[in-house]
């Protein structure tokens, strides 16, 4: 069961590492400034787009099958972004990554509700989940930064498949969870796609006079969604999605601001900005496992409140201090108590039959704030002004949690 755990979890490191890994290299890739935001824009654009719907399929058509799908499709696609040959094909590449990516979370998150039924070994498993992939999120830029200046950029998508390989070794014990037959919500997935496509275009571009195209396209996504056979029941829609976004909405644009004004107006090289990470990366090695114990006993509210504050002082004190160290520690911390407890209420008040759904809706939200944080923090000014803005989002992220959870959701932390 550990390595089907292990495997499991590094499938979904390399779908966060690669959120992140190309931050410190982006100035290598390309001296655009908007071929720099689309290229780390189009993996986390078309893996929210598609985070749904890979739900979705993975529900239907079973978790096993998806998981297997993605993990080969991201080792073949990495293996071709190391050899692309102009930034608009690395962008393609990234969008087909951030595809097969989605595919592997909701996949995961099924096969460990299925093949740790027990509520407690749940909890114990997904800590060990969320501390290895959240590693990957914040330590991309530790080890793109020393990849990208030892052996070029192209090195950072090359690392992919060996990492591909292992997982998929230590996860071929995966149960065979039966395929659910659903209706195919071909209305959902394509509005979905179609907001989150022309949303982002048009912050990072600027061309605001096409606005009405994205909100036409998530209204029409919302009402879809009334319907029977819709891929996101209304039921699973809760405040805890936004605050999912809003977490990363400032921790990816907190990471791409940082990154270039750390390069661009200190001078660092790509390896010392990857070390500058560092106090951001330790706490979620081993703070996720913590948590996972702290929400199954005392339920998710506590814990995610706690870590927002957490992440807005330290965005607040990297504005205005020279306190780098201790204001990334309280980044990471806050980013570690939050996102387990996240997944508690969202999976955990789940039917058992939408976990995939559920588990993508959540990661969806997410992504989507990812997206739209390196698209406006990015495009302010100065580091100082996205820095005070993240920690003003973050703030009031720690009010969208109820009071009160059910008995269900804080015995079944998934």
């Amino acid at each position: 069961m550990a390595r089907l755990l292990a495997g499991l979890s590094l499938g979904y490191f390399l779908v966060m590492l690669d959120t992140t890994i190309v931050t410190v290299a982006l100035p290598s890739m390309s001296p655009s400034l908007p071929d720099q935001q689309w290229i780390s824009n189009g993996y986390t654009l078309t893996f929210a787009a598609f985070l749904l719907t890979a739900g979705a399929w993975s529900d239907r058509f079973g978790a096993r099958r998806v998981f297997f799908t993605g993990l080969t499709s991201f080792a073949a696609l990495s293996l071709l972004s190391a050899f692309a040959f102009s930034p608009a094909v690395l962008i393609a590449l990234r969008a087909l990554l951030g595809v097969a990516g989605a595919l592997l979370v909701p996949s995961s998150l099924s096969l460990i509700a299925s093949a740790y039924p027990s509520a407690s070994a749940r909890a114990k498993a997904m800590g060990v989940w969320a501390a290895v992939s959240g590693t990957g999120l914040v330590a991309g830029p530790l080890l793109g930064g020393l990849l990208t200046e030892a052996f070029g950029w192209r090195a950072i998508f090359v690392v992919n498949v060996p990492v591909a390989l292992v997982a998929l070794a230590l996860s071929r014990s995966a149960p065979a969870t039966p395929p659910k037959p659903r209706q195919v919500d071909l209305i959902g997935q394509i509005t979905a796609v179609v907001a989150l496509s022309t949303l982002t275009y048009t912050l990072v571009e600027g061309n605001f006079w096409l606005l009405p195209l994205p909100m036409i396209a998530a209204a029409a996504f919302v009402a879809s969604q009334r319907r029977p056979g819709a891929m996101l029941p209304v039921s699973l829609l809760s405040r805890n999605l936004l605050a999912g976004a809003i977490v990363n909405f400032a921790l990816s644009g907190v990471l791409f601001v940082l990154s270039l004004y750390f390069q661009e107006t200190r001078g660092y090289s790509p390896s010392s900005t990857g070390l500058a990470f560092l106090p951001l990366t330790i706490p979620t090695a081993f703070n996720p496992i913590f948590t996972g114990r702290l929400v199954a006993r005392i339920g998710p509210r506590i814990p995610a409140i706690s870590g927002f504050v957490l992440m807005s002082t330290g965005t607040l004190l990297q504005a205005f201090t020279p306190w780098s160290v201790i204001a990334l520690a309280l980044l990471g911390f806050g980013v570690s108590l939050t996102i387990p407890s996240l997944l508690t209420a969202v999976v955990g008040s789940a039917p058992p039959e939408l976990t995939g759904v559920a588990g993508g809706a959540l990661n969806a939200s997410r992504q989507t704030g990812a997206v739209l944080g390196v698209a406006i923090l990015g495009a302010f000014s100065t580091a100082t002004t996205a820095l005070i803005v993240a920690a003003i989002v973050l703030l009031a992220g720690a009010f969208l949690f109820p009071v009160s959870y059910s008995r269900r959701q804080q015995e079944t932390p998934c």
